[in-house]
């Protein structure tokens, strides 16, 4: 077992690795959502359909679920600095691959090999950052949310003013470039803050997760382009349901857990899952509705698509820390209820606008849906990882981000087939084009509106007494 440095860092030091660690975040976060107004002219570009092209994004949280159970072992088992190097260079590798003039299988490869190099800076972060500020993780916690939660909602009006002026991969260019100063910056600022312990690795555990994440989100995935009852779904989704449970079996047997599962019997942890599953369901279906409501529909360009998500920034920005703040001094229970409320609204609000209504008021309603993220993004995560103990921050932070971020890909997969074959549907019937675009779409939302529901119950029925208003403690 090796010491942490954690105990000698400055306060200078501590502040120069935080802003290391945003600096990352910002990169890191702006390809996994930036793609989403970018997807029309990539698709257009590379001669693919809408659905096949979805798969830059949905594949991409894919691929960091998938790897985020490793990262539990990793952050135990190597020290913190060379790891996060490696996954700075990883993320560089994948978009590089990205920006070379190679058909789409080859960019799906990069993708994946950023997801991977994404998946391990955005576990080590949460775990840094909550071991390096042990006395104040909601307020410092809020500002990293305010990167992790602003970015991707400015990353669709930075890439749509990409896009337009200089192609789909400046954006690729853009976060080479940022990241490769924050590498370069980490050199010279990070130590090893976290505690290691020689453990071996198991293969058994990891390959089974790999089928288990990996099945029953391309099992669900596939649903919006094939029947239900046909080998491309079901053959996934059985093969990862039956992995799972074999995953939880092999590590409830295991003296020492490849990733420790038992953690989801505190209640506090798993309704922090719940509700952070739930939250990511449905917020990044949003995330690609709201552009191709734009562009597809209302025929506006991907600067416009982005600019209209703009005023969902800046409430982004004023809440992420104050939500932060908030949880510290009040506990989680009422920035539960708040946000699940504007999620289900803003959704339903979503499924009643009319196609003749202004753009404006579709970037109206994305502020409702920013101020829900603001409000139960970060301090879901703070509070789980809280619930789990001292101990268990890696393989809490790995558990949740990796079952959120399934749920994010599944969430993707499925409204976006869900609007395909709705909007198909009710064109074969009749309806124009435009018309039926947007008939899908209203439907499409008022299920994710059906499917936030829950983030209001939860807080009102479970979260009561000490434990949500004293931080589960």
């Amino acid at each position: 077992m090796s010491d942490p440095e954690q105990l000698s860092l400055s306060d200078r030091r501590r502040a120069l690795i935080f802003a290391n660690i945003m600096l990352s975040c910002i990169a890191t976060t702006i390809m996994a959502t930036a793609l989403t107004t970018a997807l029309p002219p990539i698709v257009a570009d590379l001669g693919i359909n809408m659905q096949t092209g979805q798969w830059l994004t949905s594949g991409y949280s894919l691929a960091i679920g998938i790897v985020m159970p490793l990262t539990a072992f990793l952050i135990t088992r190597f020290p913190t600095k060379p790891l996060y190097l490696a996954g700075a260079a990883l993320f560089i590798v994948g978009s590089l691959v990205c920006v070379a003039p190679v058909p789409f299988a080859v960019i799906m490869i990069g993708r994946v090999i950023q997801a991977c190099g994404n998946g391990l800076l955005m576990s080590m972060a949460q775990v840094v950052l909550m071991t390096i500020y042990p006395d104040n993780r909601g307020t410092i916690m809020g500002w990293y949310g305010l990167a992790v939660g602003v970015t991707p909602v400015i990353a669709p009006t930075l890439s749509g003013l990409m896009v337009d002026t200089f192609g789909w991969r400046s954006i690729f260019y853009l976060v080479i470039a940022v990241m490769a100063v924050s590498l370069i910056a980490a050199c010279f600022v990070f130590c090893d803050v976290l505690k290691t312990s020689r453990r071996s690795f198991d293969m058994l555990s990891f390959a089974v997760s790999v089928v288990a994440f990996g099945g029953v989100t391309l099992g669900i995935g596939n649903i919006g382009s094939m029947p239900f009852v046909s080998t491309t779904v079901l053959l996934p989704l059985v093969l990862g349901v039956a992995a799972s449970v074999w995953f939880v079996m092999l590590q409830l047997k295991r003296e020492r857990p490849f990733l420790d599962v038992r953690i989801l019997r505190n209640r506090g942890f798993a309704l922090s899952v719940i509700g952070s599953m739930l939250l990511y369901f449905a917020m990044m279906g949003s995330s690609v509705m709201l552009p191709l409501y734009v562009q597809t529909i209302k025929g506006g360009s991907a600067s416009m698509a982005g600019l209209v998500g703009l005023p969902g920034s800046l409430a982004m920005a004023v809440i992420s820390p104050m939500a932060g703040r908030l949880y510290d001094r009040f506990g989680v229970r009422r920035l539960f209820l708040i946000g699940g409320i504007c999620l289900t609204v803003s959704n339903l609000c979503m499924g009643l606008l009319p196609l003749a209504a202004s753009i404006w008021v579709a970037g109206a309603i994305n502020v409702a849906r920013s101020l829900a993220i603001g409000c139960l993004m970060m301090p879901l995560v703070t509070w789980g990882t809280s619930c789990a103990g001292e101990g268990r921050l890696a393989d809490a932070n790995a558990l949740l981000t990796a079952l959120r971020t399934i749920a994010g890909a599944i969430g993707q997969a499925v409204f976006v087939g869900m609007m395909t074959a709705l909007a198909a549907s009710a064109h074969s019937g009749g309806m124009d084009l435009a018309a039926a675009d947007m008939r899908g779409l209203n439907l499409t939302f008022l299920a994710m509106g059906a499917c936030a529901v829950p983030l209001i119950i939860i807080p009102l029925v479970f979260l009561r007494g000490e434990m949500a208003d004293r931080h589960a403690n």
